[in-house]
């Protein structure tokens, strides 16, 4: 596709030849004060000059961007025109639905269906279906490929047809890897050519962790899957001209400390400085001594401290990544003739405007976790144990109690870790190394709950207490696109099994690298079967228990957790550890290294110091500690430079987009309109676009609203948002069920995304929700006031309310909406019904998308909140002044009149969060995809 010309109003356009090749391009040095700019900053102006069309995009705009007053609070609007799309398949599958809605309600608009058509590249990883129902055996991969497809067989022929029916849409089939993970190797330019012009390489995609690509200098971020279709359908991203955090990294890391260790600390000071809707970029002298492995994963967790995006420039340690990734000898000198003509190229001298400043010296870096529910929750690691005790009230009821085996357990016969500080492998007298067993419970549990329980599985007895271990996972892009991490965790496994330690028995151990990559290098450096003796199979390629597909813990141990309340924990190399997003029998999540996640799968509890602390005895009685097993630098560096090679990359992802021969055999159906089967649970027609008129009818005040939910601070969109399992008992689960769907089958949420009805009834379901309309009450919740306010579910309450024509409000707390850009958190919200959400404040992406979804976001006046205005959630609400919008005006406040049962009324001016005059076009027309089609069918 050729782009648009530009009007060009600052004489940019020029000629960059590369070799044999010349490309258009529009020269930052052409606009006055562009050398100044954060790097971040220069890739905006370049995309501003190349699209410049006189109406969306105006020469003030790029006057405005490079006179950027790094001091001013964000204040301008520009939109940003993304050079493609990268998605997933859960937030993905819900965007080829639209797009096949879409072309159908065209049709009835009088349009043609063609149009709607992908005008960027988009491209999406099938990687979030695969489920660790299987582990520690050999072939785990194989059997949970094939329940996948089993499970998903309905979703993959969609896409299929996806793939052949929309143009410039490319699928990557299920068992290749992560989606971030597989754009930093193979998907990401740096540089595009297309048209004839070459420019940087920026994009948008449904996954909140996209930012991993600001790795590898690529500008992009995550957005919901409602606006990705819109930068599909050639719509610009309408922003605020964002505040630039300048982060000056010195030094290098010291021996012991692992990229997860300094990722999790620059989390720490991020969240703690506060960057929600900034940029953060990285510069400084530190830059160079930062390996592309540990730049993409501090990219990677740039939704984890709130930042739009957290990028570095490109340098030559890029240049080196991209060839060692097999990018061609013509892309690399493209990427670096482009960059340094451009400004683009690092300078570890300069100093760049910034709005704020941070600096890090990467020599104090220490081991680190974070937990049991925040990733911004860092720990050090020598403070572990501690911290762990600390935070255990929180998630236990009972307090020092007996064994329930009602007798201490026979030492012969079971495995034991201790709540009291003996050390859980002592020695006896004779120094023979028997496992000192502690009855926690007689010894009084020395300052924590326990509740020692004893299990058996497969003719392993043992006992299991709160802290237990449940779940070791190497798992996420996060850390498995990093070698040295990968590697790092291998030779720890090497180790142990040399000195003799084992896998405590209740762990469930898992293997899911985010590209086969890993595999190739893990084979030829020797080191797969040292993690196979501990129980690390490989389980899958895909996101796995990093977005809650853990599987089920094995039956005993579920059972023996369940009935007895126990508090057990998971330990995962991911990004996200919030509550009840792992596994639905753990309380308690912490992140952490590959080689921790190893190391806590030896130990089996939290209740142990990995420091001072043995992990256990070798067979001469000996206790072995992580020091002692604790590979150098130096030997990680040595396993990298012989095991890795371009070769691999070139290799794996030669025929990335063919797929194995399931995905192949697959029938696919085919037309330029998707045929809805009637009796799909899995995809179905969604009823945004029922009854839309080709223009928008006026927007309304609301009147006589009830609230459907009163939430505390920090309600993510996994609270919101549909996702891991389906309980039986559930409104999804009881829909399922009588569409005769049998239990074994449910799959997941985020497998049945392209189903609205499955969606809608899980939409703030999630089991840790506090809905503070109730007393004590977790889970999906509410009070329906047209029935004397009796508890029900949330989803059963909105049904009530819409047959009533009663509107709906949700009432939050400060930070709502933090977490991934989950679509589904806002177009679950709007199908409930709820007409608008009043929050102390939001997060980005999750404010964005309900305006996407015709849903207003508004905010409580500086410093009040539900509480302190006495809001109790049982009132009826009004919200006057939404109607200035008609007038192509967006009021900066307007009136709420909450109506107490007693008749008294609370009235407050709540500020309206729709941002730009884009969001307000959006929200005039109910949503932004009926925005987009409207405006094709006038086209």
């Amino acid at each position: 596709m050729t782009a648009p010309a530009s009007k060009d109003s600052f004489g940019a356009r020029s000629t960059l030849t590369v070799g044999d090749a010349s490309y258009e391009v529009f020269r930052l040095n052409a606009v006055k004060g562009a050398e100044r700019l954060p790097y971040s900053l220069k890739i905006l102006l370049e995309n501003l000059l190349r699209t410049e069309d006189g109406a969306n995009i105006t020469a003030d705009h790029i006057t405005a961007l490079a006179n950027w007053d790094p001091s001013a609070q964000p204040a301008t609007e520009i939109q940003f025109t993304p050079a493609r799309v990268v998605m997933q398949d859960f937030t993905g599958v819900p965007c080829v639905v639209d797009l096949a809605t879409m072309r159908e309600a065209v049709t009835q608009l009088g349009g043609d269906p063609a149009k709607v058509n992908p005008l960027a590249p988009a491209e999406l990883v099938i990687d979030h279906s695969v489920i660790a129902d299987i582990f520690g055996r050999p072939d785990a991969f194989e059997l949970n490929v094939d329940l996948e497809y089993e499970r998903n067989k309905e979703r993959y022929q969609f896409l299929r047809w996806g793939q052949s029916a929309f143009d410039e849409f490319k699928v990557v089939p299920p068992g290749t890897g992560i989606v971030h993970q597989v754009n930093i190797e193979h998907l990401a330019r740096v540089v595009m050519t297309r048209g004839g012009q070459a420019y940087p390489d920026t994009l948008v995609g449904t996954d909140s962790h996209t930012t991993m690509v600001n790795g590898i200098g690529v500008l992009g971020w995550g957005v919901g899957g409602i606006e990705a279709e819109a930068a599909m359908l050639g719509q610009p991203v309408s922003m605020l001209i964002p505040r630039v955090v300048g982060f000056k990294l010195h030094g290098e890391l010291p021996a012991g400390a692992t990229a997860t260790d300094l990722v999790l600390t620059i989390t720490e000071m991020l969240r703690k400085h506060g960057v929600v809707g900034k940029f953060v970029e990285f510069y400084g002298s530190g830059v160079g001594a930062v390996p592309l492995a540990n730049r993409a994963t501090i990219g990677n967790m740039s939704p984890e401290f709130g930042s739009t995006c957290a990028i570095f420039p490109i340098d030559q340690e890029t240049i080196d990544y991209l060839k060692l990734t097999g990018r061609s000898a013509e892309q690399l000198a493209l990427v670096e003739a482009y960059a340094k003509e451009q400004g683009l190229w690092h300078d570890p001298e300069a100093e760049p405007a910034y709005s704020e400043h941070l600096e890090l010296d990467l020599a104090t870096v220490v081991p680190s976790i974070a937990g049991p529910k925040r990733p911004q929750d860092r720990i050090e690691l020598a403070s572990a144990k501690q911290a762990f005790r600390a935070a255990l009230g929180d998630y236990v009821t009972d307090h020092v109690e007996q064994s329930t085996t009602g007798s201490p357990v026979d030492e012969a016969s079971a495995e034991s870790f201790p709540a009291s500080d003996a050390p859980a492998y002592g020695h006896d007298d004779n120094g023979a190394g028997k496992p000192a067993v502690v009855n926690s419970a007689a010894q009084g549990g020395e300052g924590r709950p326990s509740r020692p329980t004893r299990v058996t599985v497969d003719g392993n007895t043992f006992e299991l207490d709160h802290g237990a271990v449940a779940i070791a996972a190497i798992t996420s892009c996060t850390n498995t696109s990093n070698p040295s991490v990968m590697i790092g965790a291998a030779l720890l496994a090497k180790k142990a099994v040399e000195r003799g330690l084992e896998r405590k028995p209740w762990v469930k151990t898992t293997l899911a690298p985010g590209s086969k990559v890993v595999m190739d290098y893990y084979e030829r450096a020797g080191l797969l079967p040292y993690l196979e003796k501990l129980g690390f199979h490989l389980v899958g390629y895909g996101c796995t228990t990093c977005i809650g597909n853990s599987g089920p813990l094995q039956e005993e141990i579920s059972a023996a957790v369940q009935e007895n309340d126990l508090a057990v924990v998971s330990v995962l190399s991911g990004n996200r550890n919030f509550e009840g997003r792992i596994n639905p029998d753990v309380k308690m999540n912490y992140l952490a290294s590959p080689p921790l996640v190893v190391a806590y799968a030896l130990a089996g509890s939290m209740d142990r110091d990995l420091v001072s602390e043995p992990l256990g005895t070798d067979p001469n009685g000996q206790p072995v500690y992580l020091s002692d097993i604790w590979p150098s630098p130096q030997e990680i560096q040595d396993v990298i430079a012989s095991s890795i090679s371009s070769e691999m990359f070139s290799k794996d992802y030669a025929d990335v987009f063919a797929g194995d021969q399931r995905w192949q055999s697959l029938p696919t159906p085919t037309g330029k309109t998707f045929e809805w089967a009637e009796d799909s649970t899995y995809v179905r027609k969604p009823p945004y676009f029922e009854g839309m008129q080709q223009e928008p009818a006026p927007v309304t005040d609301i009147a006589g609203a009830r609230v459907l939910a009163l939430l505390g601070d920090s309600v993510t969109t996994d609270h919101i948002s549909p996702a891991g399992a389906i309980k039986v008992d559930s409104p999804a689960g009881k829909y399922l069920t009588e569409h005769g769907v049998e239990r074994k089958d449910f799959n997941s949420y985020g497998s049945r995304r392209g189903n609205h009805e499955v969606m809608i009834r899980g939409t703030f379901a999630n089991i840790r929700l506090r809905n503070l309309l109730l007393d004590g009450v977790q889970g999906g919740y509410t009070r329906n006031f047209l029935a004397g306010g009796e508890q029900t579910t949330i989803y059963d309450a909105s049904v009530a309310y819409a047959e009533a024509g009663v509107p709906l409000v949700v009432l939050a707390g400060k930070e709502y909406g933090s977490g991934s850009s989950r679509d589904w958190a806002a177009k679950g919200t709007a199908l409930l019904g709820v007409r608008a959400v009043i929050a102390e404040s939001f997060e980005r992406i999750h404010r964005s998308n309900l305006i996407g979804m015709g849903v207003l976001p508004l905010q409580f006046p500086e410093g009040q909140t539900a509480a302190s205005l006495g809001l109790t959630g049982t009132e009826t609400f009004a919200i006057a002044g939404i109607t200035a919008l008609n007038s192509g005006e967006t009021p900066s406040t307007v009136k709420v009149t909450a109506t107490k049962e007693d008749g008294g009324t609370v009235e407050f001016d709540a500020v309206v969060r729709i941002d730009t005059p884009g969001e307000a076009d959006y929200y005039r027309n109910g949503g932004i995809m009926q925005y987009v089609l409207r405006k094709m069918v006038r086209s």
